[in-house]
């Protein structure tokens, strides 16, 4: 857990991996404060109880993926460190 927690509040970089994939898929992921259940300044995780191992965090962040620019959307439950994600494509892929 704490190690999770650091990354959010410290690095602002988290790794999700997506499991419903073939072999698993494992994307690092910018966390936005701003679109994310937390206040980094404030060390807010909104629902997250880390020292407790409860509740779950919600995240949002950017990357890319196959050269096309996406978000990640995530919500963690931290007792078991698993929940809910998908991606959003922020723009076209180019024709190559």
């Amino acid at each position: 857990m704490k190690d999770l927690q650091r990354r959010i509040t410290e690095m602002g970089y988290v790794f999700i991996k997506f499991t419903d994939t073939d072999g698993g898929t494992d994307l690092g992921v910018r966390v936005d404060p701003a679109a994310s259940d937390l206040d980094p300044a404030a060390s807010d995780l909104g629902g997250a109880d880390f020292d407790r191992g409860a509740g779950r965090v919600h995240l949002e962040g950017t990357l890319t993926l196959n050269l096309v620019k996406v978000r990640c959307v995530t919500d963690i439950e931290l007792p078991s460190l698993s929940g809910t994600g998908r991606l959003v494509a922020l723009e076209e892929a180019a024709v190559v």
